[in-house]
């Protein structure tokens, strides 16, 4: 099953960096966030990456260009025609498509701009800017037994995202409200199952936005489900969020390592 990474934003509110790099190239531990996040998805057998590309794309393609290189000894030989020997070289189980999906597409014009290296096989899809200890197969399990075309997984980190109105039998997506009030409602933290049937729902539109109508016609068709995560989850918006994350992988008790 393929994975589809959301990675081509601007990510103006973390500014500070993201005018350097793309914001999933963004380090936390000398890694960029990326890795982090297809190091989880690996742990749990998912190896087949299809990353949606935009601003300073070029950079994370240059990155997994570079990857099997930087992560090995090498010897160069320039006296026997510039030869060049790896050493104790490290490989990842990891299948990476980079797509350039735009400058300034939003979410669902990314997805559907993918469309073509999916075809009609149920895939994962999440953002490239959060980490988390879900547990995928759990998320993929319930998908699989719910029928919806779209299982996102619900968090609860406090009071400054939009929410989710959830169904009576708690597995059900009913509807969406702007901006949360610290009501401990549950908000999407992304890491999302989804069937082909989504495609039907998007746009190749460059403003087509995958969390508006999209999502709010599905929840309305009662096809948006949600997998409850009560444990770890942390975006990285801003500079507050990316020092967070330095100091748990730091500190060696990072959640989201689960490899």
């Amino acid at each position: 099953m393929k994975v589809v990474i959301l990675a081509g934003g601007l990510g103006t509110r973390i500014s500070e960096e993201s005018y350097l790099r793309p914001k999933p190239m963004i380090e936390i531990g000398e890694q960029p966030i990326l890795w982090h996040i297809m190091k989880g998805y690996s742990q749990y057998g998912f190896h087949d990456f299809v990353i949606c590309c935009g601003y300073k794309g070029h950079m994370i393609k240059e990155y997994f260009a570079d990857y099997y290189l930087h992560r090995s000894d090498v010897t160069f030989d320039f006296s026997n025609e510039n030869r060049m020997t790896v050493h104790q070289n490290v490989a990842e189980p990891w299948r990476v498509t980079l797509v350039d999906t735009g400058l300034n597409s939003q979410t669902g014009a990314r997805v559907k701009r993918v469309q073509r290296y999916i075809g009609e096989e149920p895939f994962m899809l999440t953002y490239g800017d959060g980490v988390s200890d879900v547990d995928l197969n759990a998320l993929l399990a319930q998908h699989k037994a719910s029928g919806k075309t779209v299982t996102l997984t619900g968090i609860q980190p406090g009071g400054r995202f939009g929410v989710l109105d959830v169904a009576e039998d708690d597995k059900t997506i009913s509807g969406f409200r702007e901006k949360a009030k610290e009501d401990g409602g549950w908000i999407n933290g992304g890491f999302m199952a989804c069937e082909p049937g989504l495609f039907d729902c998007l746009s190749d539109d460059e403003d087509c936005i995958l969390e508006r109508a999209p999502m709010e016609t599905l929840a309305r068709d009662g096809k948006l489900g949600i997998y409850k995560h009560n444990g770890f989850w942390q975006c990285m918006d801003t500079q507050r969020d990316k020092g967070r994350l330095e100091q748990l992988w730091a500190s060696g008790n990072a959640p989201w390592k689960t490899w």
